[in-house]
């Protein structure tokens, strides 16, 4: 039923006649229609001709000829491509002024039909809407496409002007980023390499973060620390800002920037726009200001105003973009953006399962967003639709993708930048996001459920309907649970039960089974199972440990390092890329290999123990903070797996921890034991402290020093007493920053007996 209502969903946009009245394109492979391409017609637009020549001859067999308009016959059976004189008279009280950029004509006058828009993009977008909602041509992917086959042609009678609210729109994803693609996406954002004659885009100089772009500490600092962010009475430029009340630094800033713009004029927009980091200058001026607008945003506004008025002095026509993000989100509460000013507002703090508009925990973004509209006449939005932290999981957001572009748009928000998966191949359903996202900042109507089911249909053919099952079945676990989904987790646990899982084994295996004579589809269905392989390894004993002692079934790997290696193996098969955000997958690859190892004999203390009356946690489910610094794996011959959590003895941070998961109230009271040992220079004194806290309660449960003569130079069972193990509940261990006497401590397992 949603395949068939998104097919009407694509029909009711048009303006459709009688089958009497249908212009015959072609008929048995042939036309007698030729493609006229306007007087005058710029490099995309004559690139709109040839890709439509190029799909009528695809879906026809019937090759159009090309022919110039001046010389082309003004009556007879035409397609006219580009900003023809026709379209005024078809049209008479339309300006193609009003349609921008981007805005398209499509529309039959007799026998002729008329493809136009506005420049540069307009008529090329017109082109790639006919081929799609008219013709029936899909675009999946940079590499995968549907073209119909068509050989008689007939399209009803048409009349369709419309221009985007979104005049800029980016699905920020690593195929999303070619350019033809994003043409026939479009898209047409910083990233997407659109040359300009398939209509060119949209090109911000610096991007964005500017700052110590363009007064770099490394040059200016050691002879102006004024320049830079006042801390705690110091001036700082690690994890710092400008001092944004300083002339001087506004006058160097603007030297610089200006020189970007004329080596660049042609870009039209340039970032000047606040550090990827905290830090705002606190000297007197600085305070006064961001006190006496009720927010650090009109210091920001206050400067970049000024940076905007003497930049449209030499460049009219160059926008000057900020940021509203983080400490600037909340809009100021005296000045307002200058015209030729652009803040892009970011919702990097918000939950994501939850609308932005009506989700309560997103309320102080609501009020941001309807701020910003009210005093913004140029507002950009900067939203985040991945798990940065793994972009292999999971990640059910989809249904609020619509809501939230709606949310823009209905407060005036004229780009939209969609930050996804850019740096990986294997996320969660890329293609998929790539796809709706662009046909939804096209046109935020579209009802996002049809146009999931029509991607998954045709994308995934007899697959797709598993495939969608398990999609709710994600959303259904995010909804279900409650969690606040940001855009970094470390792993599924705070939403995904190990039932969903179980679930979702089996709609996968229906999913492989539907397609299993096809290959090209067997590969999609392939690639798109990788985030539910990755979430059963990410949490692997957990969830095995979770089925035993919940007495449940577990679909999961039988063999774990059997399915570590072929995961990886896939990945690298379709190019993954990155695993997180800036993190190459090789780095994934190394860290998985290190959790799967063969299993370390018991303790002594469990060695007669059955299977359901201990549990073994390893330093492979280990909380390590500070990773490399205060905490790392590290290879151990005298641990019981090879491996320990290495700490330095130079801090006291609790830096290896295990948290307890629901699962370990069925246990009943338990016996808590840690295993560790310590490097010690001397032979008595304090090794380390450890104990049992709990966070939703906030107090400790049990908590102990163990000493170097107990630890030293061999592995220690240090007991923590007995204790009823809730959610919420976690292990640590901590040095006690004495590194004249302990080099490192290693914490082997630790291990609960009933």
């Amino acid at each position: 039923m949603r395949i068939i209502a998104a097919v009407l969903a694509i029909v009711s946009l048009f303006l459709i006649s009688c089958r009497a009245d249908a212009l015959l394109l072609t008929r048995e492979g042939v036309s007698e229609y030729t493609i006229v391409v306007a007087d005058g017609a710029i490099p995309a637009e004559r690139t709109a001709a040839t890709e439509l020549q190029a799909f009528l001859k695809q879906v026809t067999g019937a090759t159009l000829p090309l022919q110039e308009e001046r010389a082309a016959p003004t009556v007879g059976k035409l397609i006219v491509v580009g900003q023809s004189p026709r379209v005024h008279v078809v049209l008479p009280q339309l300006d193609l002024a009003t349609l921008k950029h981007d805005g398209i004509v499509i529309k039959t006058d007799g026998d002729v039909l008329l493809l136009s828009g506005g420049r540069p993009r307009g008529t090329l977008y017109a082109v790639y809407t006919f081929l799609e909602d008219v013709v029936g041509c899909r675009w999946w992917s940079s590499t995968e496409s549907t073209i119909p086959s068509k050989p008689t042609l007939e399209i009803p009678r048409i009349e369709k002007v419309y221009t985007p609210k979104l005049l800029y729109r980016e699905a920020f994803y690593r195929d999303a980023f070619d350019g033809q693609f994003a043409s026939r996406s479009k898209c047409n954002g910083h990233f997407d390499r659109i040359p300009p004659e398939q209509g060119g885009h949209y090109s911000i100089l610096g991007w964005c973060h500017t700052f110590y772009q363009l007064l770099p500490p490394a040059k200016y600092f050691k002879e102006h620390p004024e320049w830079y962010s006042e801390i705690d009475g110091k001036r700082v430029s690690e994890g710092a800002q400008l001092c944004l009340t300083n002339p001087a630094v506004q006058d160097e800033l603007v030297k610089n920037a200006l020189e970007w713009i004329r080596k660049d004029p042609g870009a039209g927009i340039i970032s000047i726009a606040q550090n990827d980091c905290a830090g705002n200058c606190q000297c007197p001026a600085c305070a006064a200001v961001e006190k006496e607008e009720g927010a650090p945003s009109g210091l920001l506004l206050r400067f970049v105003n000024s940076v905007a008025e003497r930049i449209q002095k030499e460049f009219p026509d160059v926008l000057v973009e900020t940021l509203a993000y983080q400490y600037t989100r909340k809009a100021p509460g005296i000045t307002r953006p200058r015209e030729n000013v652009i803040v892009r507002l970011c919702s990097i703090e918000c939950t994501f399962p939850e609308p932005l508009a009506t989700g309560p925990a997103n309320a102080d973004f609501k009020r941001d967003i309807e701020t910003w509209s009210s005093i913004s006449g140029q507002l950009y939005i900067w939203d985040y639709v991945t798990n940065f932290a793994q972009y292999l999981l999971p990640h059910p957001n989809l249904q609020v993708l619509a809501p939230n572009i709606r949310c823009f748009v209905a407060n005036k928000a004229a780009g939209l930048f969609e930050q996804g998966d850019a740096g990986s191949s294997c996320g969660d359903f890329v293609e998929l996001r790539a796809w709706l996202l662009a046909h939804l900042m096209w046109e935020p109507s579209r009802d996002a459920n049809a146009l999931i089911d029509e991607f998954l249909s045709g994308y995934y053919g007899p697959a797709a309907w598993p495939l969608r099952r398990y999609i709710d079945r994600m959303h259904d676990a995010v909804s279900r649970s409650g969690a606040a989904m940001h855009c970094y987790a470390a792993d599924t646990s705070a939403w995904l039960e190990l039932g969903d899982l179980n679930e979702a084994v089996a709609l996968f295996a229906q999913a492989e089974k539907a397609v299993a004579g096809d290959p090209a589809l067997s590969a999609r269905v392939r690639r798109a199972r990788l985030p539910l392989d990755y979430a059963w390894l990410n949490r692997y004993t957990e969830l095995k440990r979770s089925a035993r002692l919940r007495n449940q079934p577990f679909s999961g790997p039988s063999d774990p390092v059997a399915a570590c290696e072929e995961f990886i193996k896939t990945c690298n098969s379709f190019n993954v890329g990155q695993y997180a955000e800036g993190r190459p997958f090789k780095e994934l690859e190394s860290d998985l290999r290190a959790r799967f190892r063969a299993q370390a004999p018991p303790p002594e203390q469990c060695k007669n123990l059955t299977e359901d009356q201990w549990v073994d946690i390893q330093d492979n489910e280990f909380r390590l903070a500070g990773q490399g610094n205060w905490s790392q794996i590290a290879d151990d011959p005298a641990a019981s797996d090879g491996k320990a959590a290495r700490m330095p003895a130079n801090h006291t941070q609790w830096a290896v921890q295990y948290a307890v998961s629901a699962d370990f109230a069925a246990l009943g009271p338990v016996h808590c034991y840690v295993v560790l040992r310590c490097d010690a220079r001397v032979q008595k004194g304090n090794a380390c402290m450890l104990g049992l806290y709990d966070e939703k309660a906030k107090v400790p449960v049990a908590q102990r020093v163990s000493t170097i003569e107990e630890t030293k130079d061999k592995y220690a069972v240090i007991d923590l007493g007995t204790h009823q193990l809730n959610d919420g509940m976690y292990i640590w261990v901590a040095p006690m920053n004495n590194p004249a006497e302990v080099d490192n401590l290693f914490v082997d397992r630790v291990f609960f007996v009933r």
